[in-house]
């Protein structure tokens, strides 16, 4: 392929940026309609839980196997492919009668966005080729990610508002179809020379994996932590990260190659994604019940409350995205978990009757944290690795992050709603402060791990991982 004018290239990465824009938004924009779906629907709170989880949860399973189909099938024909069914399934949601219906449309949607994030990514890394210009990509990349999961409640809390919670997915639909016109004009389509091969055993254990250890803890505390069912969800989660770290490192072409993690940068960049991603959920799954449930907000004025949030989160995601590019991502990382930790000790002051500026001060300061989180990740997961591996290793940081949004939201509802004491409105705010807690805990992560995996002995593993993979990735084919 010959090299793409720089006009090209920036509108391959807006096209990019847009499909993961309703990716990101779509996660998030949904929470604010929450009380609006369980009024509607006479849905029970794990049913709520579900609506969200079902689509992270379908997301990260799919993730890396989206990966491998768009260096087998073409990049750009898997990414209209998953615009298609993203948009299908967004219609389709719009329109669910009851709650267990919205909830496996909502898998449908999932399916599609699954096919988006790493395969866009795939062809950023391809589009990119200088270090410098890629690095720069990456970061509006990852401040798109953030902003768009920050801005989900206050777009979703003014279409709730105006139009009712089936609006929420309205939308999705005219930009999803735009998105795949525009990459048929602009985007050239590109494959690997030699894909890798489909792992369905791989791919079966992951699934195993993350729906056990979800289900297990969303309905622990319903059918109860002892129960068969239960031990048997947990039993079979174990069993399957058992299998699945075995039998990937026999496989000479593995869903997870597992020499990633022998790198401290990129084995951090997962664990990192996980903690901070499951602080956003969690953060979001709360607060909406806590400004309309016990405090009776409207959805619009909930959303509008957030606005704070969502506004330091686009501040700063490009700034932390410049950092990142031109001195690394230890400073952006260190803010990120300093931001969630604050915010997360300021939270567990809540009552009843907290004023509306300490709220606003508690959304300012997770918003900067926030912010300066995605673009380190991102750049971490991908610049370590070799560029034909660029796409695996961005899924992997994808899949981390919808992995941490499915324990959010599973850990922090489960925990909280099973300590509420008394009437919702009047007992939630006080068994929030365990929720709160558990963010405080995830910023800790983030911070620690960010001083570890940033220091020079982080780069030797780094560097040695790097040596112990294909010196020679594999030639893209290309097409125009």
């Amino acid at each position: 392929m010959s090299e793409l004018s720089h006009r090209r290239r920036q509108l391959v990465l807006a096209i990019c940026c847009l499909s993961l824009f309703i990716v990101g938004l779509d996660s998030t924009i949904v929470n604010l309609a929450l009380p609006s779906i369980q009024a509607d629907l006479h849905a029970s709170v794990q049913s709520l839980q579900w609506v969200i989880d079902a689509y992270t949860l379908v997301l990260a399973s799919l993730l890396m196997l989206a990966g491998s189909m768009g260096d087998r099938f073409g990049r750009r024909r898997t990414f209209q492919t998953g615009l298609a069914l993203f948009s299908a399934g967004s219609l389709l949601c719009s329109v669910a009668p009851n709650a267990t219906t919205l909830i496996v449309f909502r898998m449908v949607q999932a399916v599609g966005g699954s096919m988006l994030n790493p395969v866009a990514m795939s062809i950023i890394t391809n589009t990119f080729t200088e270090s410098k210009e890629r690095a720069r990509a990456i970061g509006v990349w990852g401040g798109v990610v953030g902003l768009s999961m920050a801005l989900g409640p206050v777009v979703g809390g003014a279409l709730v508002g105006s139009a009712g919670w089936r609006s929420i997915f309205w939308i999705n639909v005219p930009v999803g179809v735009a998105a795949a016109v525009l990459a048929a004009i602009f985007v050239p389509e590109s494959k690997a020379a030699r894909a890798r091969r489909v792992d369905p055993v791989g791919q079966l254990l992951v699934i195993v994996l993350l729906v056990g250890v979800t289900y297990g803890i969303i309905e622990g505390g319903r059918a109860g932590w002892g129960s068969p069912a239960i031990v048997a969800c947990f039993a079979a989660s174990i069993v399957a990260l058992i299998s699945l770290v075995a039998y990937e490192r026999r496989r000479v072409e593995p869903l997870l190659d597992m020499r990633f993690f022998s790198s401290v940068p990129f084995s951090g960049a997962t664990v990192i994604a996980i903690s901070g991603f499951a602080a956003l959920a969690g953060f979001l799954f709360l607060n909406t019940l806590y400004l309309q449930e016990a405090r009776g907000f409207t959805a619009l004025h909930a959303g509008l409350l957030t606005l704070p949030m969502a506004g330091m989160t686009a501040l700063f995601a490009p700034i932390s995205g410049r950092i990142v590019a031109s001195r690394g991502p230890r400073l952006p990382l260190l803010v990120a978990g300093v931001g969630i930790t604050a915010s997360g000790l300021m939270l567990t002051q809540l009552t009843a009757t907290t004023s509306i500026w300490w709220l606003f001060a508690c959304y300012v300061v997770f918003g900067i944290g926030f912010g300066a989180l995605n673009s380190p990740i991102t750049n971490t997961a991908v610049s370590g690795m070799p560029r034909s591996q660029a796409g695996v290793a961005a899924a992997v940081a994808s899949t981390s992050r919808q992995i941490g949004s499915s324990l959010g939201v599973a850990v922090l509802g489960a925990v909280v709603t099973s300590h509420v004491v008394g009437s919702f409105k009047t007992g939630f705010p006080e068994a929030s402060h365990l929720g709160w807690w558990i963010m405080a805990g995830c910023g800790v992560i983030v911070f620690a791990l960010g001083l570890l995996t940033t220091g020079r002995w982080a780069r030797e593993t780094a560097e040695a991982a790097t040596a112990g993979m294909s010196a020679e990735p594999p030639k893209v084919v290309v097409t125009a």
